[in-house]
C-alpha cells in the first residue's frame, strides 16, 4: 500500500522503516533533504524534496501521514497538503496534536472531500522493534481502508491499535494516556528517591527495580526502563534534574477542570515537572521569610 510520511524525526523515521519492512511503498519528505536521502539509501523508500513531489509520487486515493511538531508546523504542512490533495485522499496526523484542532481541521478538509484521521501514537524509540500503540479517531470507512498500515505499525495485526471514536478521539485518548504516564512516572520517581535517601540500608536500587519487574503488582514497561537507567549509574550523575513536558499533561489537567473531574495525581505530577525547572524558588524564599516573621525561625542566607 502507498503511504507518505512527512517528518523524519526519530519516530517518523522508525515508522517509515517499519512500513517499508512490512512491504509498503513509502514516500518520504523531511525539512532536511539529507535526512530523507540517507533514509532512502538505507531502506529503499522514495525520497522527495517537496510536498508537491510527495503528492505526485502517490497513487490515488493518496494517504499522507504527518509526523511533524504539533502547533504551527503541523498547521502549515496540513494547510499546504490541503491545496495539493484531491477528493478521496486522506491526511493522518500522528503527532501530539490538541484534539480540538483535529476537529477544526477535519471540518475544513471535509469541504474539499479530503478525509482526516487523527492517530495518538505511543511507543517512542522502541516502536521500531516492539510496534506502536495506535489510538485512532475518524470515520470508520476512512480507517478501514488504512487497516493494512495500522496492522503493520502496531505490535500485532490484531493487538495494540483500534478506532476509539470520531475525529479528535484518537488524540484525546492519547492526551489522557500521557497524563496517566505523568502520574506513573512521578510515583516511581518518588518511591526510588525515598529508597535512595535511606543511606543506612545501602539499598541497591537497580537490584530492587529488577526484583520488582517479575511478579510484582507494580511491574510495567516504565519500570523496565527505570531498571535500565539505574544499571550503570544509580546516582544518575550525568543527568540534570530538569523535566520537560510535551503539553499533553497540561491539556489533560485542563480537560479535567472543564469536565469537573478530580485528577489530583496527574495535576500534581505536572506541577512537579514545573518545580524541576526552577533553579531557585521564590515561593520557598517567601515561606522562609514568613516563618521568620511570625516565629523568629532561622533563615538560611543565600550563597
Amino acid at each position: 500500500m502507498d503511504i507518505a510520511i512527512i517528518g523524519l524525526g526519530k519516530m517518523g523515521a522508525n515508522m517509515a522503516r517499519r512500513l517499508v519492512k512490512g512491504g509498503h511503498r513509502v514516500v518520504a519528505f523531511n525539512k532536511s533533504p539529507e535526512t530523507t536521502r540517507n533514509l532512502a539509501a538505507e531502506t529503499g523508500l522514495v525520497a522527495t524534496t517537496s510536498l508537491k513531489e510527495v503528492v505526485a509520487a502517490l497513487s490515488a486515493p493518496r494517504t499522507v501521514w504527518v509526523m511533524v511538531p504539533s502547533g504551527a508546523a503541523t498547521e502549515a504542512v496540513i494547510g499546504e497538503l490541503a491545496s495539493l490533495l484531491t477528493s478521496g485522499d486522506t491526511i493522518i496526523d500522528g503527532g501530539n496534536t490538541f484534539y480540538k484542532d483535529d476537529i477544526r481541521r477535519a471540518a475544513t478538509l471535509q469541504e474539499k472531500g479530503i478525509q482526516y484521521v487523527d492517530v495518538g501514537t505511543s511507543g517512542g524509540v522502541w516502536g521500531l522493534t516492539e510496534g506502536y500503540s495506535l489510538m485512532i479517531g475518524g470515520e470508520t470507512e476512512a480507517i478501514s481502508r488504512l487497516n493494512p498500515i495500522f496492522e503493520t505499525l502496531a505490535p500485532a495485526a490484531d493487538q495494540g491499535w483500534g478506532r476509539v471514536g470520531p475525529v479528535g478521539a484518537g488524540h484525546f485518548v492519547k492526551m489522557v494516556h500521557n497524563g496517566i504516564e505523568y502520574g506513573l512516572m512521578q510515583a516511581y520517581a518518588e518511591g526510588f528517591e525515598i529508597m535512595h535517601a535511606k543511606k543506612d540500608f545501602n539499598l541497591d536500587l537497580h537490584q530492587i527495580a529488577e526484583l520488582w519487574r517479575v511478579g510484582s503488582v507494580v511491574r510495567s514497561w516504565l519500570l523496565d526502563l527505570t531498571a535500565d537507567a539505574l544499571k550503570s549509574d544509580q546516582e544518575l550523575s550525568e543527568i540534570a534534574g530538569y523535566v520537560a513536558d510535551s503539553g499533553e499533561g497540561r491539556w489533560t489537567v485542563f480537560e479535567a477542570i472543564d469536565l469537573d473531574v478530580p485528577a489530583p495525581v496527574i495535576t500534581l505530577s505536572l506541577q512537579q515537572r514545573f518545580i524541576s525547572r526552577q533553579k531557585e524558588s521564590y515561593a520557598a524564599k517567601l515561606l522562609a521569610a514568613m516563618r521568620n516573621q511570625f516565629g523568629g525561625h532561622a533563615i538560611k542566607k543565600a550563597e
